[in-house]
């Protein structure tokens, strides 16, 4: 039986036994998009992440299901809808790369990642409601050496980024 010990619109912490967790009371999920351009371009995005508080490099990515409009919308496209806002690319395709707990000791919550291929820039990008977000376009062939660099200015390196990669077999 899960007991809630606290509890706000976005987050939660539960008790199951005698181990505490947290949970986002409106989405049990989240997906990344490992996005590759046309011009074998890897699309990461940057933004202040207010826990770590430092801008953080990731893969685009969202909740799923945490919005009533979406409720109910497949993994898919989710993922897609998400690197739109995010990005302002559109992916023709996209396809599955892996499935796995976030931070198992500490949230019920899962990631599934993608990988996005066929893109057309339609829109901006940049997120919604004051995201923030600033897009790189990193070529596939220098992204380790620009992920140490943004590291070695004190950037935040968000570990699905090389959990994408390798499942892509970059």
């Amino acid at each position: 039986m899960t007991e809630t010990l606290f509890e706000t619109r976005w987050l939660g912490v539960y008790r199951i036994g005698h181990w505490d967790f947290v949970r986002r009371p409106n989405a049990d999920s989240a997906v990344g998009i490992l996005a590759i351009t046309p011009d074998d371009e890897i699309i990461l995005v940057e933004q202040f992440r207010i826990p770590v508080q430092r801008p953080v490099i990731e893969i685009p990515a969202g909740l799923v299901g945490d919005e009533e409009e979406f409720r109910g919308e497949a993994l898919e496209e989710t993922a897609r809808r998400e690197l739109l806002e995010e990005t302002g690319y559109h992916a023709a395709k996209i396809e599955p790369l892996v499935v796995s707990p976030t931070s198992a000791g500490m949230t019920s919550e899962f990631s599934h990642l993608f990988y996005a291929t066929e893109l057309e820039k339609r829109e901006a990008g940049g997120g919604v409601g004051g995201e923030n977000i600033e897009v790189h376009l990193v070529p596939r062939s220098s992204i380790r050496d620009w992920l140490r660099e943004k590291e070695q200015a004190g950037l935040a390196i968000d570990l699905k980024i090389h959990a994408a990669l390798w499942c892509a077999g970059f």
